[in-house]
């Protein structure tokens, strides 16, 4: 039987069971369905055919599932996500989210880009093939994100061409050198037409940008953006025809903010996302279902906050037939005992039970190979590399915010020893932050300060650090700051704290330096006990999240300071600058 007859077979058989005229393969009686099509609330069964809704109505089926009152919602959607975030696989990732009623999300998978170029994406475009969760992607556009750091790959706009045939690839991903986007920069322009030309969208990443050239950027094609944290950048966004994607992740929460700009008129416009978000937050807090509670609870009327977690991001990336509970969408569907709390009970795809009570129904199946996992090439250096000259004893320093990516700029006066090298004045919370260069063993080690950190009397070390991943190391000594870094090198990349020149503990993450193969439960509890070994033993701020936080600062395209490996670098200014303030 070929192709063309079997979808006409499907096709057929879907009419005849939408008319009635066909009992259907399942159907589904006494729920109540949030329609996200007219904003209501409906009842009527619900029939299945080949994976999809043929009818909502009275139908019969061959199987029948009382669904006892409770409420339907359409499958959710994170409209933007680095799996890798997670720390684990993508087969690994649908068995935590699927249960929390998440049946597709829109993967960047910027990350791994950074560490292993195109071999990395394909990775995870063939680790996420034939599981439940329907992962579709954004191919990274910034790798390296700036020409200020040292990833392990670049992409140019024909490796970027090169991955666009996949029918799983929606369009570029977030374009977060703006500037170069502003300025209509030759390389990017070249990247941006890649997309444009096969009708593919754009993803955006631009906070803190207004006025013309916030306009400018609009008028790129950039359909998205996830990095608004004030109601005037997200309303500046919308009225500039983009969607704007709520962030509630680990370190950037958003959300209950942004709600507060949230209307009627503009409600269909807004998706929600995770950007980042970690494996205790994912099993404890939840994923988009969280966003559903918080919204509800902040005001949002629950219909609305439906939308927003369902067909507004399908319609922001013309998924078809996806993002609503009709005739002819796919049966990706959760059930929610009410509508404020939305505990998932059951999670269904393409009419399946794909989980229950908190627990995936599924297998893991190993889908994608790659190669070279181990990707630490660090050039041997001495702990005096950590020492840090300052001519003055105003330093500038990398300032910490509670739950925010903005880490601004603050100048401080620091303790230097007699040599001029920054010494840790016990009465202060000003610590030393290091980046080393692990993709091409250049020897580069840059070393900043860092406040509100809390550390005392150790280091922690992580080679999952935004954006290109290199190593970043936050430490009291010198010491200890090599034991962490080395121990990265020992183990081919992951999470490690050090004290008294001894390894505390070690989360590996053999996959590219960022990724674990174990299960999400496991890599949780490893980072929770080493959480509460970083609060308890190295007294880290307990205002942050003590890996999550680390691992952005070195991200220079979020303001205001930030480390790279080649140096200090002043987003707002885009250019390096020293560590020491020279007086005029």
């Amino acid at each position: 039987m070929n192709q063309n007859h079997t979808v006409k077979e499907e096709l057929k058989t879907g009419i005849l069971t939408s008319s009635g005229k066909i009992t259907a393969e399942i159907v589904f009686k006494n729920g109540k369905i949030v329609d996200v099509l007219s904003h209501r609330i409906i009842e009527g069964d619900i029939a299945v055919s080949n994976g999809f809704i043929a009818g909502i109505g009275e139908y019969k089926g061959k199987s029948e599932i009382d669904l006892k009152g409770r409420y339907i919602i359409p499958g959710l959607i994170d409209a933007h996500v680095h799996m890798e975030s997670s720390h684990v696989t993508p087969e690994r990732y649908a068995e935590a989210v699927v249960p929390h009623g998440t049946t597709t999300v829109i993967a960047d998978p910027h990350e791994i880009a950074n560490v292993l170029g195109s071999e990395g994406i394909r990775y995870m475009i063939d680790s996420s093939k034939n599981i439940p969760l329907k992962v579709y992607f954004m191919i990274p556009s910034c790798v390296p994100a700036t020409s200020f750091e040292h990833a392990g790959a670049v992409l140019e706009a024909e490796d970027i061409s090169a991955l666009m045939g996949d029918e799983r690839v929606l369009g570029l991903g977030e374009l977060m050198d703006y500037p170069s986007v502003v300025s209509a920069a030759e390389s990017v322009l070249d990247k941006i037409l890649t997309a444009a030309a096969r009708g593919k969208l754009i993803d955006g990443h631009a906070p803190m940008l207004f006025g013309n050239d916030l306009s400018a950027y609009a008028a790129a094609g950039v359909r998205t953006d996830h990095e608004c944290s004030t109601v005037d950048e997200m309303l500046d966004r919308l009225s500039r025809g983009m969607y704007v994607l709520l962030r509630e992740g680990s370190a950037a929460q958003n959300l209950k903010t942004l709600l507060k700009g949230v209307t009627p008129e503009n409600s269909r416009r807004c998706a929600f996302c995770t950007d980042d978000r970690q494996p205790d937050d994912l099993l404890t807090l939840g994923h988009i279902d969280n966003h559903l509670r918080i919204a509800v609870k902040n005001g949002i009327d629950p219909v609305t906050a439906v939308q927003m977690a369902t067909i507004n991001a399908a319609e922001c990336y013309k998924l078809d037939r996806t993002g609503a509970v009709a005739p002819g969408f796919r049966a990706d569907f959760a059930v929610v005992d009410n509508l404020q709390d939305f505990n998932v009970l059951e999670t269904f795809v393409g009419g399946e039970k794909a989980a229950e009570k908190g627990i995936a129904l599924f297998g893991k199946e190993k889908n994608g190979s790659i190669k070279g996992i181990g990707a630490i090439n660090v050039k041997k250096f001495s702990p005096d590399q950590f020492n840090l000259f300052l001519e003055t004893e105003r330093a500038r320093v990398i300032s910490l915010e509670s739950m925010s990516l903005f880490t601004p700029l603050a100048v401080r006066t620091v303790s230097r020893d007699h040599n001029g090298f920054f010494k840790v004045n016990p009465d202060s919370d000003i610590v030393k932050l290091a980046v080393v260069e692990r993709h091409h063993g250049t020897g580069n080690i840059a070393v900043g300060l860092v406040e509100n950190y809390g550390l005392k009397g150790g280091a922690i070390a992580s080679s999952y650090a935004h954006d290109s991943h290199n190593i970043i190391v936050a430490g009291d000594n010198n010491e200890d700051m090599y034991t962490a870094v080395q121990e990265l090198i020992r183990v081919n990349g992951g999470i490690t704290m050090a004290a008294k020149g001894k390894v505390l503990d070690t989360l590996k993450l053999p996959i590219a330096g960022i990724m674990s193969d174990l299960p999400l439960t496991e890599v949780r509890n490893k980072i929770k006990d080493m959480h509460a070994a970083a609060f308890d033993l190295l007294k880290i701020n307990r205002g942050i999240d003590p890996f999550m936080t680390l691992s952005f600062l070195s991200l220079p395209v979020i303001p205001e300071l930030k480390l790279t490996d080649r140096g200090l670098f002043n987003v707002k200014e885009f250019r390096f600058v020293d560590a020491a303030v020279r007086e005029n």
